[in-house]
């Protein structure tokens, strides 16, 4: 029975021996199936290398990434100590070249392994992302929706815009102007001339040049940028033209008052109070001085048609002013005063668009209620 014993635990010994043996006598593997490829749906900057990863218990500390140019040199271009990487993107290459990698494992008693050199690579631009399927999708149904619309207004056929307060009482603020025999001050704001409230500031302008041209109503316009001024000249003396009254048109009503912006404030505070304009138009980029302005023309008691995209701003026009146009309005306002087929198909495509994208947010969040989440996965997939 005592030999027994013993013979089982020499048994266990050589056994546990013999393992740590094998195990501390391992040589380190270096590491496999490395290969690099042409990054898909880039413009042919990248070049991605993979390769599979390493056991968790082989001892790897980190990989090292070489590379050569042209079958020129290895150079390291990454040191990277994460036993779990597989994946490298090296975006650092030069166009046109080919390019060949290595992978290094670095073991934990400091012991660098080579892999294999890889095939030479070349990376090459692609036409098409097809990642961004869907959102192609989306842009050709957006776009359906304008010319289909565009179609419907030139056709003859009526465009219903629903009814916007502030442009429907231009007509009354520029009639009213007219029968006191004072003028029309109109503000564009603080924008330059590649902001989009100041270029939709400035076609409203358009449209009521060709009122105040009818009426023979004195319109008067600060501006605080000179791109902006000559702009301005130009799109009213256009205006002038097209109604047959180039001769009504003064270039001196249409002038650079000043670019700081409180100066500018005071300017056209100054302005309301000699010549208590019987309409004032705020309309473009404003800032601080937007409740200086407003308060100054509810002073005098002209009618205010204020209108900007600033969310900070609008507060102060709705309190100050009788009609505020509100965000997107402002843009449709061309569209609105004019008539004209072309603004008027190209804004009820615009509407379309965002009433499939508000559908399709209202669908999204009742599908999450019932754990139903592709169309979160389609729009996670779409970089």
């Amino acid at each position: 029975m005592i030999y027994s014993k013993t013979n089982f635990w020499i048994v266990v010994c050589l056994v546990l021996f013999l393992c740590g043996t094998y195990a501390f006598s391992q040589e380190p593997t270096a590491p496999s199936n490395v290969v690099a490829k042409d990054t898909p749906n880039d413009d042919g900057t990248s070049i991605t290398v993979t390769w599979d990863a390493a056991p968790e218990d082989s001892g790897i500390l980190g990989y090292v990434i070489l590379r050569n140019t042209d079958e020129g040199e290895f150079e390291v271009i990454k040191a990277e100590l994460n036993p779990d990487l597989s994946k490298y993107k090296d975006a650092e290459i030069e166009k046109g070249k080919a390019h060949a990698y290595i992978v290094r494992a670095v073991y934990d008693n400091e012991t660098p392994v080579d892999s294999e050199q890889t095939a030479a690579v070349k990376a090459t631009g692609q036409w098409f992302h097809t990642g961004k399927t869907p959102l192609f999708l989306a842009m050709l149904l957006f776009s359906s929706a304008i010319v289909w619309n565009l179609y419907h207004a030139r056709s003859g056929k009526e465009v219903f815009i629903r009814r916007i307060p502030g442009l429907e009482a231009v007509e009354e603020a520029i009639g009213r102007a007219t029968e006191m025999g004072r003028s029309i001050l109109y503000v564009l704001g603080l924008g330059g001339v590649d902001n989009v409230a100041t270029i939709a500031s400035m076609t409203i302008l358009g449209q009521v040049a060709r009122r105040t041209a009818d009426y023979e109503t004195a319109l008067r316009v600060p501006c605080n940028d000179p791109i902006v001024l000559n702009v301005v000249r130009e799109m009213v003396k256009t205006s002038y033209l097209d109604v047959g009254r180039p001769d009504a048109y003064n270039e001196d009503d249409i002038f650079f008052l000043t670019n700081d912006q409180f100066a500018y404030a005071a300017g056209v505070d100054g302005m309301m109070i000699r010549e208590k304009p019987a309409a004032v138009f705020l309309q473009g980029q404003f800032y601080a001085e937007s409740l200086l302005m407003a308060e100054t023309g509810n002073s005098i008691g002209a009618i205010q048609i204020a209108g900007t995209d600033s969310e900070h701003q609008l507060p102060f026009f709705i309190a100050a002013c009788d009609y505020t146009l509100i965000g997107e309005e402002l843009y449709a306002a061309s569209a609105y005063l004019s008539r004209e087929p072309m603004l008027l198909g190209s804004l009820k495509g615009q509407d379309w668009g965002k009433l499939l994208i508000f559908a399709a947010i209202i669908l999204g969040v009742s599908l999450e209620f019932f754990g139903i989440n592709w169309i979160t996965t389609l729009l996670q997939t779409v970089s």
